[in-house]
């Protein structure tokens, strides 16, 4: 009964939000005066006349209806609020939208009213028994041990120093709960509920990998050797808080995950216990691990003849331990003589091996209770196709025997080993990057392991699950298996990062009311002033951008058809004489390195510069640095201890008049697979100044060219902090002199501590800073005295928000800044960044748009507490963000979330071939 209340309350919750989604914010008002207009007794009869028999509500996913709608609502916005008094009835309002829209419109908007009455109904009624408040949601949902809530005693300096108020490990770990809270989120569509637990445990591990893995060589070093500034954390004592962090994340996970796979099995995805197969179900994947699985496996025993595998562990691969004992000739093992018998073996799973198996349908539907499948079947509730996934694990766990024949076995663990990826480097002393990075790539399968996660045994199983955990804990060398030892309640799956590679796919929505799997297919748009742009006229795309400055907001605008069409363009123009470009991650197969080889094999000169220190990219890329050196590139590898990080190409072209250098400079890398999930800007330019700059910064990438200061670009890590530093000032002088300043920056990371220091003498002198921060952050705003005009919001949506963006108000002649760099210190001061400057009036207008709408999300964005915490925004700073635009970007924004704005206002812009109609 419960369970099902819980259930009736959530549908009631989904039915409100995609009433709500659908319904523009003018529609709402209109329809809350109606209601009180009907207290008052006034009539509805003429209007229900007017439109009777209405058409089904529409839902969020209908996009015609909605733009419409939005539209309508912004051309109110736009023109001042309609003088509508209190008397005003719902009725009038219709004949008022009669008289203003067409027939259509109208009669959708009297839809949009009755259903924004009913929604509010709704919303009262899950606001008071909903299971899930998402307004109120907090993340963290309790406080991280360690962090001080009130910092308003504290001074400028010991709030950017002290680990009390940011250390980064704890400020990742909070990022990581605001992507969980995507998955916690009942309105997120089922299936990227499940992908959302995969994503935060795949954070996990890289976290993990890197973050505790470098912590762990800190400790290890000893307090003598380490830097540690006032007010810093010792590593000890860091790792003691990450683990409480931690394990309170792990415990959601797997509650949130507990709350979606029954909903999924009736979606007809099963992840389905061996045990719980019918007999046909496990003799095919019986014979399938015969055939399989079986020869790959090496069952190693652990005793004096056999060491431990420790070597042989890959890290984040699961693993099953299980205790034998020889079977006596005759009779039976008792259990006294197991106890005594006991040995160790290992089972180790290979990299090669699937993490799920699907499984055949089982020879009858399987059904608890027989009459309600047969009515579920007639009203068409089953799903058309059914899945039947079964950890690979179990299965070989159900064919141990096999591995070990002629012995007893007793309890089996799965368990899982997280290595290091954090390994010393020497790169004075190396002779060659290439050959010391593919050095470090075979180092690291060999590095120690930094957490254990294993499976738990039953309540009769306490002693053996403690007896091989401490066996593990001591084999696998962890130092303390209360900070690294992780345990997986009985029958859970050890590790999740690997859920959403299920192989299913889900059909469209039968009806706008039936809830969706995953979010709606959506497609990017090539931008307009690339619309005539083909690789069969090369010369086609250097026109285009001899036109004028092209802006390139991905994913939103094709990567296949702007980016990747550059270099393909660049590749097959006869008149292109060279082309350089700089690679920091791309994907396997990619087409950009394609291009560049097609070019190379043409005769143009092509200098590619490949960063080999990507972390977790390293052997891909040593791959493409020898493709493209065997194609005839010139290859370099970057800078000694410095990553380049900088996203650039060059293509230099004859001309009539001579040589013309064309340029693309990004936020994001050029990896077609990501281009169509994170959020970046891009700029293609054949500016002179631009050229000139890019040449030079090829220069010092390649060769021996000293250059600190450019004509237009900033380059880190010798000239950007600084004049940062100078425009921050200028807005304070401003301020100071009573003048309106303002700085907004977006970015993925916020920790420098001049930055962070300037900011907040900014909010003291009354400059209104406005920080877009996905991850980590070190400023905490609205403290009294400290940062009270400093606001600071995350945005978490379906693509990962990526770009870089910085604006300064400059006394109304904004400047924008585009680039690579995040405000961090590792950015500013340990990798080869580039921002560089949008001086054209119309996409400045875009850069501007788009950071009203990030600021004004009211869907997908996370504000931050004074006391570090995030929650949603309130309705209050919404209203505030959406009024210094008329924009239907930013009015969309707060109703469905830049995203969902962007998807549909990009839509429209290639629809009507106009550019940026929406901002």
């Amino acid at each position: 009964e419960r369970g099902t209340s819980i259930r009736s309350a959530r549908d009631a919750w989904l039915r409100a939000f995609r009433f709500r989604c659908a319904v523009p914010h003018a529609c709402r008002r209109a329809a809350r005066r109606g209601r009180r207009a009907l207290g008052r007794g006034a009539a509805l009869a003429p209007a229900a006349r007017a439109t009777s028999a209405p058409p089904p509500v529409p839902s969020a996913a209908s996009p015609d209806l909605s733009d419409r709608a939005s539209a309508a609502s912004t051309s109110e916005s736009a023109s001042g609020p309609a003088a509508v008094g209190e008397d005003e009835t719902t009725a009038e309002l219709v004949v008022q939208a009669e008289a203003e829209e067409a027939e259509g419109v109208a009669e959708e908007r009297v839809v949009l009213c009755q259903a924004s009455r009913s929604a509010e109904n709704v919303l009262d009624l899950a606001s008071t028994s909903g299971p899930f408040l998402r307004d109120e949601m907090t993340m963290p949902p309790t406080p991280m041990k360690g962090l001080w809530k009130d910092i308003s005693k504290l001074s400028q300096e010991e709030a950017v120093a002290r680990s009390q108020v940011y250390n980064h490990e704890l400020s990742y770990l909070s990022f990581n709960w605001r992507v969980l809270a995507m998955a916690m989120d009942p309105t997120t569509p089922l299936w990227e509920r499940i992908r959302f637990v995969s994503i935060t445990a795949r954070n996990l591990d890289e976290f993990f990998s890197k973050r505790v893995g470098a912590l762990k060589r800190q400790e290890a070093a000893g307090s003598e050797y380490l830097k540690r500034h006032a007010g810093e954390w010792p590593p000890a004592k860091t790792l003691e808080h990450v683990r409480e962090a931690v394990s309170e994340m792990v415990r959601q996970q797997y509650d949130t995950l507990d709350e979606l796979l029954p909903l999924l099995r009736e979606r007809g995805v099963r992840i389905d216990k061996y045990t719980d197969l019918d007999e046909s179900q496990r003799e095919e994947l019986d014979a399938w691990f015969r055939s399989e699985v079986e020869p790959i496996l090496t069952p190693i025993a652990v005793d004096k003849g056999h060491p431990f595998p420790l070597a042989g562990l890959s890290s984040l691969t699961v693993n099953i331990a299980v205790e034998v004992a020889e079977r006596p000739k005759q009779g039976t093992l008792t259990e006294e003589d197991m106890e005594q018998k006991r040995m160790l073996a290992i089972v180790p799973l290979t990299p090669s091996l699937p993490r799920f198996k699907l499984a055949p349908p089982p020879s009858r539907r399987p059904s608890q209770d027989e009459h309600d499948q047969i009515s579920a079947e007639e009203n068409g509730e089953f799903p058309q196709s059914e899945y039947y996934f079964v950890p690979v694990e179990q299965i070989v766990e159900a064919n141990l025997a096999r591995l070990f024949g002629g012995m007893e076995l007793g309890e089996t663990h799965m368990f899982r080993a997280t290595r290091n990826a954090n390994v010393e480097r020497n790169e004075d002393e190396a002779d060659d990057l290439l050959e010391m990075m593919a050095d470090e790539v075979r180092e690291r399968r060999f590095a120690p392991i930094v957490r254990l996660e294993v499976e738990e045994g039953g309540a009769e199983d306490k002693v053996s699950t403690s007896r091989i955990v401490q066996s593990l804990t001591e084999k696998l060398e962890l130092a303390d298996e209360r900070l690294d030892v992780y345990r997986v309640g009985r029958d859970r799956l050890v590790g999740l990062s690997e859920l959403d590679a299920l192989d299913v796919s889900f059909s469209e929505p039968a009806s706008p009311t039936e809830q969706r799997l995953e979010f709606p297919l959506w497609t990017s748009h090539t931008p307009v002033p690339l619309q005539r742009v083909t690789s069969q006229v090369p010369s086609s795309m250097f026109d285009a951008i001899r036109k004028g400055d092209i802006l390139l907001h991905h994913p939103y605008h094709s990567f296949l058809k702007s980016t990747q069409l550059l270099l393909e363009c660049a590749a097959k123009d006869p008149n292109v004489v060279a082309i350089k470009a700089t690679l920091y991650r791309t994907n396997s197969n990619s087409p950009v390195i394609s291009a560049l080889k097609e070019a190379a094999q043409a005769g143009k000169n092509v200098s590619v510069l490949v960063e080999l220190k990507a972390r977790f990219d390293e052997e891909r890329n040593v791959g493409f640095a020898q493709q493209l050196e065997k194609a005839g590139c010139f290859v370099s590898y970057g800078l000694p201890k410095l990553k380049t990080h900088c996203k650039a190409v060059l293509v230099v072209r004859k001309e009539e008049k001579g040589l013309r250098s064309y340029v693309h400079l990004g936020t994001g890398n050029y990896n077609p697979s990501t281009a169509s999930l994170y959020t970046d800007f891009g700029v293609m330019s054949c500016t002179p100044e631009f050229g000139a700059d890019v040449s030079d910064l090829f220069k010092r990438l390649t060769g021996y060219h000293k250059q600190e200061e450019y004509l237009r670009l900033l380059v880190a890590p010798l000239h950007m902090r600084d004049p940062l530093l100078e425009h921050i000032d200028r807005e304070i002088a401003t301020a100071r002199a009573g003048g309106f300043a303002k700085v907004t920056v977006k970015a993925n990371g916020l920790d420098d501590k001049k930055l962070c220091a300037k900011l907040y003498e900014a909010s003291r002198a009354g400059v209104l800073v406005r920080l877009i921060i996905r991850g980590v952050c070190r400023l905490r705003p609205g403290v009294p005295g400290l940062s009270e005009n400093i606001r600071v919001i995350s945005v978490i949506g379906r693509f990962l928000e990526h770009h870089r963006v910085v604006s300064f108000h400059n006394r109304g002649s904004p400047i924008y800044l585009l680039g690579s760099a995040d405000w961090m210190k590792r950015n500013l001061d340990g990798r080869v960044e580039v921002l560089f400057p949008v001086e054209d009036q119309s996409l400045k207008r875009e850069l501007q748009g788009a950071l009203d709408a990030c600021l004004a999300d009211g869907t997908n964005a996370w504000e931050m507490r004074p006391d570090g915490s995030y929650t949603r925004p309130t309705d209050g700073a919404l209203a505030g963000e959406a009024a210094k635009s008329s924009g239907p970007l930013v009015q969309l924004a707060r109703l469905q979330g830049v995203q969902e704005a962007y998807i549909k206002c990009t839509a429209e812009e290639s629809r009507r071939n106009i550019r940026t109609p929406y901002i």
